[in-house]
């Protein structure tokens, strides 16, 4: 394992998170895909705020994942859809995603646009980023169960980043199963 330095990413509701995340030392931050992100209460951006979030954080320095992690039912893809392409040129450093489609969609879209797994993909096991190797996923969101040793196994396996949770709300369900809980 490389000598890499861990990453402070950081969730952005607001204008104030944002700048208290830049300002402070975030080297990356999370935004919640307007109206198509897993915390259903919590306030989603408007494109056009979404727009000023992204350049603002880009000027200095700190990358914007966008978290698109919820599956996307038939009858939600009118939406999904023109959304997603209207954000595409925002150029969002990545997109977090739990829907296979949807990555699927995505890279039909922008072929290089950058992709995380997002704990609702509930990876706990070097075998689910084998059997998810096609969607060309960066990033794995590990599930918050998964042990240091299962970590450190997983770790030996795979060169694919791995992210875990240090600290958070605990589900009362699984992890990454946010409707159940």
């Amino acid at each position: 394992m490389s000598n890499q330095k861990a990453e402070i990413l950081a969730p952005v509701g607001n204008w104030e998170m944002c700048l208290a995340a830049v300002h402070n030392g975030a080297d990356a931050v999370y935004v919640g895909m307007p109206n198509f992100n897993a915390r259903g209460r919590a306030k989603t951006f408007e494109l056009e705020e979404l727009r000023e979030i992204i350049e603002y954080c880009h000027r200095y320095g700190v990358k914007v994942f966008l978290a698109f992690n919820v599956l996307i039912f038939e009858r939600e893809l009118a939406e999904a859809l023109p959304l997603l392409i209207d954000v595409l040129p925002l150029a969002p450093d990545a997109f977090i995603v739990q829907d296979i489609g949807l990555a699927r969609l995505i890279h039909q879209l922008a072929p290089d646009q950058v992709l995380h797994a997002s704990t609702q993909m509930t990876i706990t096991s070097y075998e689910a980023i084998e059997a998810t190797k096609d969607l060309q996923l960066k990033r794995y969101v590990l599930g918050r169960e998964v042990s240091l040793d299962e970590m450190a196994r997983i770790r030996e396996k795979t060169e694919k980043e791995l992210e875990v949770f240090v600290h958070g709300a605990l589900c009362v369900s699984y992890s990454g199963q946010c409707l159940t809980s």
